[in-house]
């Protein structure tokens, strides 16, 4: 099989995104607890905007990590099964 949907790859995309996610998970709990260690807000308004920062930072770390680690992981399932890239 030629295509770009092999049975190794596909297999490498889909671990590679587990660990993606689980990877994501880990550095959105750290990334989380440091920002709120750094919050000076004083009032409502501006406790809701922060926090409205951090979950704008935490998606933006999902949308880069995820498909990162799917795609490495899509590479490494290729190249160890045999199908080279």
């Amino acid at each position: 099989m030629d295509g770009l949907l092999n049975p190794a790859g596909l297999i490498g995309a889909l671990i590679g995104a587990g660990i993606g996610w689980v990877d994501y998970r880990i550095i959105s709990g750290i990334l989380t607890r440091k920002l709120r260690e750094t919050d000076r807000s004083t009032t409502a308004a501006e406790r809701a905007d922060y926090e409205r920062r951090i979950v704008l930072a935490q998606r933006l770390l999902l949308v880069i990590t995820v498909p990162v680690f799917a795609g490495i992981g899509y590479w490494l399932g290729r190249t160890l099964g045999g199908w080279g890239v």
